[in-house]
């Protein structure tokens, strides 16, 4: 009876041992675009980021709350008022499509603010959130922040 089970015994240990040999493939090479900045541009750049960040975090707390007025606000800084803040030698170096991605999110960010104020619905808010927050995946998906010289 032992002889009939052995060969059901050793696939059963050697299964584990050949589904961890996946685990410990090499991680695939960085595909997304560089962008090379100086350290101050990059610096630049990670604050817009977390002002995202903080604004998605605030507009996700108060529509909790139902606090229209907190999310109307805290779209409204993140919007297209905290675009013109980027200096222009910096704006020459972002490819075209980082720049799209970044002006649709203040837009999106504004127009979120306009419609809370005006519709006061959180359901709605949340839902142009998730929309906004789509182009921040999008750019981390297809690019990533370097210093100094290709």
């Amino acid at each position: 009876m032992f002889f009939r089970a052995l060969p059901l015994v050793l696939v059963l240990i050697a299964a584990p041992v050949k589904a961890g040999e996946h685990a410990h493939q090499a991680v695939p090479r960085e595909q997304r675009a560089a962008i090379y900045l100086t350290t101050e541009e990059k610096a630049h750049i990670h604050q817009e980021m977390r002002l995202f960040l903080s604004s998605t975090q605030k507009i996700v707390a108060s529509a909790a709350a139902n606090d229209m007025k907190g999310v109307a606000e805290a779209a409204r800084a993140a919007g297209m008022a905290a675009a013109h803040d980027v200096p222009a030698k910096l704006r020459e170096k972002l490819p075209m499509q980082f720049k799209k991605l970044g002006h649709l999110t203040h837009q999106g960010f504004d127009d979120l603010a306009r419609d809370a104020d005006s519709l006061g619905d959180a359901s709605q808010a949340l839902k142009q959130l998730g929309q906004v927050m789509g182009n921040c995946v999008s750019c981390h998906a297809v690019f990533r922040i370097e210093t100094g010289k290709r």
